[in-house]
């Protein structure tokens, strides 16, 4: 009796979460995968820092319990309005973070907010020391954003466009579906795609097919949604024309496109490498230069199946951001292709988690919101495990919740938490398809009873 009572104090947090358990599980299972990649991937970055793996895996808990803390107060939200209502200033914040770093606003200061440089690339904030990768925050926001602006199609709430039509009655394209359309949807994507440009081309392209999926999935014409991809190709054709023509360009990360077949010459700088003694073959590493991909291709295949096992990566020493960028190779160097295994099945479960719920969410908003943010996080995710095996550009993807790095653990933190809100939310909705579902075992007693009905059939 007593065992009993002990088991069910400690089960009783968990049978009284109202969110998704199984989201529950995922969220939690990423950070505990976290805190142990991060403490045994960093050697590099404690040298860089002249500190040690202690402190920094000390920070990052700090963060990790910074990021459970918004998961759990967003969770707690009980009332989509409240999503909604900040969700319209999403754009509007995303436009300000990005024209501060555009302009450069403070570089050289020592203001106590200003812009940053990173890899040759503006891309940061810094507040108060703290740096701000606001490309992680746009990318939530706009999601957010887009949730709110699909909506308010839907429910035809919009109110500027209308009251410039009322002042103007005789311009009748302001109350056009399709100029609503492009004032309140296409138009953000393209201005935010147009300021994130000078922070990569290979990163905006991403950006904006990811922006493009989700408006896909929310229902948006496919047909709208090719012209919008025309005019972003026409408009970086341009820049590239000019910069070829005239040898002007805003940054050299725009004309970057870091779109070439890079590929082959990799692959045989690799096979190199792979073709010469284990003992020769760090020499050979040195000779020729290697970059931070062909490290990581490297890290996966030294990896193979099984794995060096954890705290034994040698790329950990060499490839200078292998604790972000190529977490996902650092893993299976480590842990192989198990451990790589359950990080995809992970993110998979998650997709397939998300796409069970949000057909079952009541407002259209919280539908187009969770979906949004399930697919940003499950496509970050899956980029990220392209670019490592050199698939895709270097673009500079994390690992959602799993990479080290404060600005992109919190708001991924964030957007967990509202996805466990809304689960919450529709959790009534689960319960009801649960118990209408056919159970996929039968249970002790209804076997037994189906037997009993059998041998009294048999004994006629």
């Amino acid at each position: 009796m007593e065992r009993e009572t002990t088991k069910k104090r400690f089960w009783n947090p968990f049978d009284n979460l109202q969110g998704d358990k199984v989201i529950w599980m995922i969220v939690l299972l990423l950070m505990l995968i976290s805190v142990v990649t991060v403490f045994t991937s960093t050697p590099l970055l404690a040298l860089q820092k002249h500190t040690t793996r202690f402190a920094i895996i000390k920070e990052h808990l700090m963060y990790v319990g910074l990021g459970l803390g918004l998961i759990i107060l967003l969770y707690n939200f009980k009332n989509i309005k409240i999503f909604k209502f900040l969700s319209k200033y999403g754009f509007a914040l995303s436009l300000f973070l990005l024209l501060f770093v555009v302009f450069r606003i403070g570089r050289n200061t020592s203001w106590p907010i200003r812009a940053a440089e990173v890899n040759n690339s503006w891309r940061l904030i810094v507040l108060f020391g703290k740096q701000i990768h606001v490309y992680e925050i746009v990318k939530v926001a706009m999601v957010m954003y887009l949730a709110w602006a699909v909506n308010a199609m839907k429910e035809d709430s919009f109110h500027l466009l209308p009251r410039l039509h009322k002042l103007i009655p005789s311009w009748n394209w302001l109350d056009n579906t399709l100029t609503k359309k492009i004032f309140y949807i296409y138009l953000p994507i393209l201005l935010t795609s147009f300021l994130m440009l000078d922070g990569g081309t290979s990163a905006t392209a991403l950006f904006m097919m990811m922006m493009f999926i989700i408006l896909f999935v929310g229902g948006v014409d496919l047909k709208e949604i090719f012209g919008l991809l025309v005019i972003m190709a026409l408009y970086v054709g341009m820049v590239l024309l000019i910069y070829k023509t005239t040898g002007f360009s805003m940054s050299d990360r725009i004309t970057n496109i870091s779109l070439e077949s890079r590929t082959g010459s990799t692959s045989a700088k690799l096979e190199k490498v792979m073709e010469a003694k284990p003992s020769e073959r760090r020499a050979v590493i040195d000779d020729l230069k290697l970059e931070q991909p062909v490290g990581a291709l490297l890290a996966i295949k030294e990896g193979g199946v099984f794995g060096k096992g954890i705290g034994r990566s040698n790329q950990k020493y060499k490839v200078a951001v292998i604790f972000e960028d190529y977490i996902f190779s650092f893993i299976v160097e480590e842990t192989g292709w198990w451990g790589a295994l359950i990080i995809i099945l992970l993110y998979l479960s998650l997709l397939g988690r998300g796409s069970m719920i949000a057909p079952l969410c009541d407002d259209y908003f919280a539908k187009f919101a969770m979906s949004g943010l399930i697919l940003l996080i499950s496509m970050q995710a899956f980029m990220h495990i392209a670019i490592n095996v050199h698939l895709l550009p270097q673009t500079g993807q994390t690992l959602p919740m799993i990479s080290h790095g404060s600005s992109s653990f919190l708001c991924f933190s964030i957007a967990f938490g509202i996805i466990l809100s809304i689960s919450r939310m529709a959790k009534s909705k689960m319960d009801q398809v649960t118990k209408q579902a056919a159970p996929l075992i039968e249970r002790d007693d209804e076997v037994k009873e189906r037997m009993g009905d059998l041998d009294q059939l048999e004994s006629l």
